[in-house]
């Protein structure tokens, strides 16, 4: 008797069966076939096509905007990341749907057989793959570092709250020197340090809760000696240097005054003799420490000196409110640097002092009737915007010569609007209304004329206990050699001694005398 094939017991019958199942596996969807893995693989595509697009315009010398910068070096590769991981997570969830809903289509997991011909493309293309990920990654974060310590990143991606110091900066004798240079310096350390502090400063911009003006000195910045020595040698910096000072007058002829004067820098080390003049106070042979009662370290009741043979001498401000024991709760702070050279490239200068720098450049014509005063009086005006300042300060002067002076102000009339642009230009890399800085907001205590600077020592009130005091006398860092106007000696048109502890920055606060 015969059985028939279509019987379950029918040789045969196995095989189709076996075939009918392999085809039901093959046609079931890939696990990574779900709207998550597909989500992914989109992401990673798209941010992949744009980092590649931004590299390769990079590479062509093309000048990007600085927030296409953080998305290609710092945003972009987390989001191609983030889109990576989205594949495998939806390919889990997927399977764990059909182990739940549909346990007799569950696909076995693939065996890695490199045996296949098929399979061994497929584990080599994985590799390539990742190979090529793992260097793109290691590219993407290479550049990422190097564009956190790029001067476009530190200047213009907090475009706000950073212009005054960003423009400050362009405009000063350290503008080839990268921030990071002097803010950060080498090292992992201080990178990792850096940006961890700068965390909050992205918060703090994210959500305007950033201070106008920001707030000075830095906090947490590199110690001096690590940063600014390693191109400023101290030890080598001695003797004296000649010094022209210009300063023009707020008459109708604008004339001019230049100083001469012998800046005796001095030195400290024994090499260099004995120590003398303003780098007496580096931390080469003495040493000198202060208190100060003040963010800015404007107001210094107490101070400490230690001279090479040992001795130490302590003097106190004489009329000061502070008891010994407030003092010395005061944070003592070590004399270095960016103690008189608190605004090395971030300088704001004042009205008047910008404005003589501008007739010594070549800016402004001094033929100009009274064109110091004008111009000062323009700056020292109160504008809501930086708009409002380059129409009023053209308004300014443009109205004062065509009613003072109409016959010069047509004949004059390129001079004129130079003047204006030049003014215009001291405003806007000067005074910021919209963040609160100006002149007066960031002291540099280079010198003593706008600020306390040397003053806030040497004032002859700073007494030891013995008696000494801390030496006024101008002779102690320069010497006035003489004028163009034929002075032998200057002479300051009002005395001192006449005006009761009076300062330079007393009278002279940048505006008109």
């Amino acid at each position: 008797m015969q059985t028939s094939g279509d019987e379950p017991g029918a040789p045969g019958s196995e095989r189709p069966a076996r075939q009918n199942g392999a085809e039901a596996e093959r046609q079931l969807p890939s696990l990574a076939r779900n709207r998550l893995s597909i989500a992914g693989l989109i992401i990673a595509v798209i941010v992949l096509a744009d980092m590649l697009s931004l590299a390769g315009m990079t590479l062509l010398g093309v000048q990007l905007n600085p927030y296409v910068g953080i998305f290609a070096y710092l945003i972009g590769p987390a989001v191609m990341i983030f889109g990576l991981l989205l594949i495998p997570a939806g390919m889990a969830l997927e399977r764990r749907r059909r182990r739940k809903f549909l346990p007799g289509e569950l696909p076995p997991f693939p065996k890695l057989d490199l045996n296949e011909p098929s399979v061994r493309r497929g584990f080599l293309a994985a590799v390539g793959f990742s190979m090529f990920f793992v260097v793109l990654s290691l590219a993407a974060s290479y550049q990422g570092y190097q564009f956190t310590d790029s001067v476009m990143f530190c200047g213009q991606t907090c475009h706000v709250p950073m212009k005054p110091e960003f423009d400050a900066y362009q405009d000063s004798p350290y503008a080839r020197v990268a921030c990071a240079d002097c803010h950060v310096g080498p090292g992992a350390t201080w990178f990792v340090r850096s940006k961890l502090s700068g965390a909050y400063q992205v918060y703090a911009v994210m959500f305007n809760k950033y201070p106008r003006p920001i707030e000075t000195p830095i906090k947490d910045l590199r110690p001096v000696q690590a940063a600014c020595e390693q191109c400023h040698w101290p030890q080598k910096f001695y003797g004296a240097q000649l010094k022209v000072f210009a300063h023009y007058a707020y008459d109708e002829k604008n004339t001019p005054t230049r100083i001469q004067m012998l800046i005796k820098t001095g030195g400290g080390a024994a090499e260099f003799g004995r120590a003398t003049g303003i780098h007496w106070h580096m931390n080469i042979a003495n040493q000198v420490w202060f208190a100060a009662t003040d963010t800015q370290s404007q107001v210094i009741p107490w101070v400490k000196v230690r001279t090479p043979d040992g001795r130490t001498t302590e003097y106190t401000a004489k009329g000061t409110s502070l008891t010994p024991k407030q003092i010395a709760a005061i944070p003592i702070q070590t004399m270095d640097c960016v103690s008189c050279h608190a605004r090395p490239s971030h300088k704001f200068l004042p009205p008047d002092q910008a404005v003589d720098a501008a007739f010594e450049a070549g800016q402004l014509d001094p033929t100009l009737p009274f064109l110091k005063r004008q111009a000062v009086k323009a700056l020292l005006k109160r504008y809501d915007s930086s708009e409002h300042a380059t129409e009023g300060i053209a308004t300014a002067l443009d109205t004062f010569y065509q009613d003072r002076y109409p016959q010069m102000y047509a004949a004059k009339a390129q001079q004129i609007g130079a003047a204006i642009a030049a003014v215009q230009h001291i405003y806007k890399t000067n005074i910021f209304s919209f963040m609160r800085v100006d002149w007066r907001t960031h002291p540099d205590n280079i010198g003593h004329l706008y600020y306390s600077g040397c003053f806030r020592c040497h004032d002859g009130q700073h007494v030891s206990a013995d008696g000494r005091v801390i030496p006024q006398d101008c002779e102690t860092c320069h010497t006035v050699l003489a004028t163009p106007t034929s002075v032998a000696e200057f002479k300051h048109p009002i005395d001192l001694k006449d005006v009761g502890g009076a300062t330079c920055s007393t009278c002279h606060t940048g505006g008109v005398l």
